[in-house]
């Protein structure tokens, strides 16, 4: 790719971390793991529904939230005594534990099987590599932290610190601010099409990570290039 961007910026949830296991923490309390990846929709349009209204919340709260609404009609009854229907009969507080325990699988989340050679080779082109993600940094850290790539990484941010989600153009600002350049000296690189359209109208250059083989929705603009894994990615750029 020619005049190749100097800055890469990774979405996490999904582009760098792998969700599967989050599954299992629903199935372990008796819910249906097909769940997680429902609830994980809701909260991203819980979201962006409050940035279009120009609000934020955290993605933890809205999260557990999420969870509290949802949970109560997959649990089975829980409590000493008779359950007339799923989820009767929790006990105080045994609904905020379930909650606790499957948001803290997002700090043991494994990365993507290409990660760490697609990082390690982007890395070592010389280029600068943050994360910026609609949850929190303390989970990039974790989930860099774990898969040995921190060092690689000069910053991780969230949007709590821009106070608007992605896709609004403030929150990608947020990262060209902090790795003093333009728009279009950064690339996001993201699995999510409407991550991509965010970014590409903040003025950032875009990659897309297709790891599904699915095809590009029509309604969004498409990437400046198209992976299916990140070390292709790593290479088309050199």
């Amino acid at each position: 790719m020619s005049d190749s961007p100097r800055v890469i910026v990774f979405d996490v949830n999904e582009t760098l971390s792998d969700l599967t296991p989050l599954a299992d923490r629903f199935a372990a309390h008796g819910a249906d793991p097909r769940l997680a990846q429902t609830w994980f929709a809701s909260v991203l349009r819980d979201g962006f529904a409050l940035t279009a209204l120009g609000d934020s919340r955290p993605f933890a709260d809205i999260a557990a939230a999420l969870l509290r609404s949802m949970l109560p009609g997959e649990l089975p009854g829980r409590a000493n005594g008779p359950a007339h229907g799923p989820g009767d009969g929790l006990a105080d507080g045994q609904l905020d534990e379930i909650v606790a325990d499957i948001l803290s699988g997002f700090r043991s989340l494994p990365v993507h099987p290409d990660v760490r050679e697609g990082v390690r080779a982007l890395a070592d082109s010389g280029r600068t590599l943050v994360t910026l993600s609609n949850g929190s940094s303390d989970v990039a850290e974790a989930l860099l932290g774990n898969a040995g790539l921190r060092e690689h990484f000069e910053a991780l941010l969230s949007v709590e610190d821009s106070g608007i989600w992605k896709p609004a153009a403030a929150a990608y600002w947020q990262a060209v601010d902090r790795c003093h350049c333009r728009p279009d000296e950064a690339m996001l690189v993201a699995v999510h099409p409407w991550d991509i359209e965010g970014a590409q109208r903040a003025g950032l250059r875009t990659g897309w990570l297709n790891r599904t083989g699915t095809p590009y929705p029509s309604h969004f603009a498409r990437a400046d290039i198209e992976a299916s894994s990140l070390v292709q990615l790593a290479a088309q750029l050199g």
